[in-house]
């Protein structure tokens, strides 16, 4: 499938010296890539060092910039650059890892990010109110893509380049990188299709990325580094975000466990697509984790054999819900449950004691509506 198109309106700036070798090979990558180059020879233009340093900390040569963001020198750039193509062999996958936008014209540098969320919100609600089933569950990826609100959109986002995030609140990080994450799984589905195995699915979230105030954020980045207060995700080694990464200032300070009913991946398995506003948002999520408990396909009851059934998120992230002991597992779920006859059994279970708890299969399949 086609992937992420960068029309070369913005600029890649290399600042460089004449015979100097590492500019002479960052230029001829980025040219080997079709990526314009706009070049500054900082030895004609001697105040520019000094700006230079100032901006990026360095006195080498070459540094290059992507419009407003200092990508590094060209050692950065070589890194960079095989890394993406060690995990994507294809070369036209190159501009999804770069992410969306880096190359769209800027006119200005800081955006409220909360107004943009607001706008993109907008957005997002025309698109899921065409394209969405009524139950949140199944998503019309074909019809979204020729939709002209989705060009729109993409349109919009590219403006996520620009936003300030150090200002938002804990309400507002929620709501915009919840929406944002959902979006964004949309987006490399409809320009990349639905990973269809474990190998693809851990590509996928571990490279599409949108480039977020200045900074890229995968989809990893913004579950487990943002939501989760910076803990290791599902096959992480490591945190995703180390002491001197900048995106830890963005992180909650804290991981946020009922995040986990209002992600998305891009599976049936699960919860409901929606959209956030940051004046509710806990009681939003509060009603999330409630409507996505009462459905059996995330808990069930047994009284008969005192077991509970429950999804897989509660395994995978279960020290988000209090750490290996399962009878907190079911505590939190019954805390969390509307008035229903299942909470009722579940109060019965755990009354009688000794209850048993085993996980329910994770169903992986797309959740396209086609």
């Amino acid at each position: 499938m086609e992937g992420f198109k960068s029309s070369a309106l913005g600029r890649v700036t290399v600042y460089s010296i004449q015979g100097c070798p590492h500019c002479v090979q960052a230029k001829a990558t980025l040219r080997s890539l079709g990526i314009p180059v706009c070049e500054v020879d900082v030895g004609l233009h001697s105040e520019l060092r000094v700006k230079l340093k100032e901006l990026t900390g360095r006195s080498t040569v070459p540094q290059i910039f992507f419009n407003s963001v200092h990508v590094g020198g060209n050692d950065d750039l070589q890194k960079l650059v095989m890394h993406i193509f060690r995990m994507f062999p294809s070369k036209h996958l190159l501009t999804l890892h770069l992410v969306y936008g880096t190359f769209e014209q800027s006119r200005s540098f800081c955006l409220p990010a909360a107004e943009l969320s607001l706008l993109l919100r907008e957005l997002i609600l025309k698109l899921f109110s065409e394209h969405l089933s009524a139950d949140g569950k199944c998503v019309d990826y074909k019809g979204m893509s020729v939709d002209p609100a989705f060009e729109r959109y993409c349109e919009l986002a590219i403006q996520l380049q620009r936003v300030e995030l150090l200002s938002l609140s804990r309400e507002e990080k929620l709501a915009f990188f919840i929406n944002i994450y959902n979006a964004l799984v949309i987006h490399g589905y409809l320009r990349l299709g639905a990973p269809t195995n474990m190998w693809q699915r851990y590509k996928f979230f571990n490279y599409v990325s949108y480039l977020i105030g200045g900074e890229v954020f995968t989809l990893q980045d913004i579950e487990n580094g943002v939501l989760r207060g910076n803990r290791k995700g599902i096959a992480q080694l490591r945190k995703p975000f180390s002491k001197t990464d900048p995106r830890l200032q963005v992180a909650l300070p804290d991981a946020e466990p009922l995040i986990h009913f209002a992600l998305n991946c891009g599976a049936k398995g699960c919860p409901p697509i929606k959209t956030y506003t940051p004046q509710d948002i806990d009681s939003q999520l509060l009603t999330a984790a409630e409507a996505f408990l009462e459905n059996d396909d995330a808990c069930m009851v047994d009284s008969g054999k005192n077991e509970v059934c429950l999804s897989q998120i509660f395994k995978w992230y279960k020290a988000d819900f209090g750490g290996t002991d399962e009878k907190v597992h079911l505590n939190w779920v019954l805390d969390h449950m509307g008035d229903s006859p299942k909470k009722t059994s579940l109060q019965d279970v755990l009354s009688a004691g000794k209850t048993k708890v085993s996980f329910l299969p994770y169903d992986w399949s797309s959740n396209s509506a086609h």
